[in-house]
């Protein structure tokens, strides 16, 4: 498979990914929607539903749609991202190009979807919390713990389970992701993806938002670095998780 399949797999993929994530954040948080206040419960049906369609979306190039699977993926050892996509730098490099594009665009598509409700949302914390997550409690230290658990979990299931999403299966991986945003969405927001946080944070700072204020980019770096550092853990354990199993047994 070229890398150019795999770019634009992983870009409409990402793509859908944040438009219905973004959106379901925009239906319940902004003013006069049909869904507002339809509550958290709500938001983490709508992302699992959003992966959900993603991985199908991007299924060519084994939907990774998060540098931090990809990033799991590659310290795990495996040999291939996806079928006759072997893993080096060109590579690498292709994937995270594809999931930032994809989720920027995504969000810019939110925008345009929900163009007049965000006119007539008096809060920017609310405009910004539909494209990037944000604290409920402020703590740098533990809302990098809490994403780097949560991201933890989300790549160790899919490599122990499946070894990428599309072999995992895409009911699969929505599900697993709203058990993680109803078990450990809460300190956070679950970012769980650098590309689905940063992606859109920058669609926030470039678009024409009325009065959308601030894009928090002191917190931007903790949905980032969280989710990478998550991720390459899930691929050490999974790694050698069965060797110790084994010896013990």
């Amino acid at each position: 498979m070229s890398l150019g399949i795999v770019f634009l797999s992983e870009v409409f993929g990402t793509a859908m990914l944040t438009l219905l994530g973004c959106g379901v954040v925009a239906n319940v948080a902004l003013k006069g929607t049909k869904g507002n206040s339809g509550g958290f419960l709500m938001v983490t049906w709508g992302w699992g539903i959003a992966v959900f369609a993603g991985v199908f979306v991007a299924a060519k190039s084994g939907a990774h749609l998060n540098p931090a699977v990809t990033v799991g993926l590659l310290v795990n050892g495996k040999a291939e991202y996806a079928p006759g996509v072997p893993i080096d730098a060109a590579s690498t490099l292709t994937y995270f190009g594809g999931e930032m594009l994809g989720a920027f665009l995504g969000a810019v598509v939110c925008w345009a979807a929900y163009k007049q409700h965000f006119d007539a949302e008096p809060e920017s914390a609310s405009k910004l919390g539909v494209f990037s997550t944000g604290p409920a409690i402020r703590a740098t230290a533990w809302n990098l713990v809490t994403e780097i658990i949560g991201t933890f979990v989300l790549v160790f299931v899919i490599l122990t389970l499946g070894g990428t999403p599309s072999g995992l299966g895409p009911l699969a991986v929505a599900l697993l992701v709203v058990g993680i945003g109803v078990s450990l969405g809460g300190p956070t927001g679950y970012a769980i993806n650098p590309a689905r946080d940063l992606g859109p944070r920058i669609a926030h700072a470039l678009l024409p938002i009325k009065g959308k204020g601030t894009s928090d980019w002191a917190y931007s770096w903790i949905p980032v670095a969280g989710p990478l550092v998550g991720g390459a853990l899930a691929g050490i354990v999974a790694k050698i998780a069965p060797i110790i199993v084994t010896a013990a047994a």
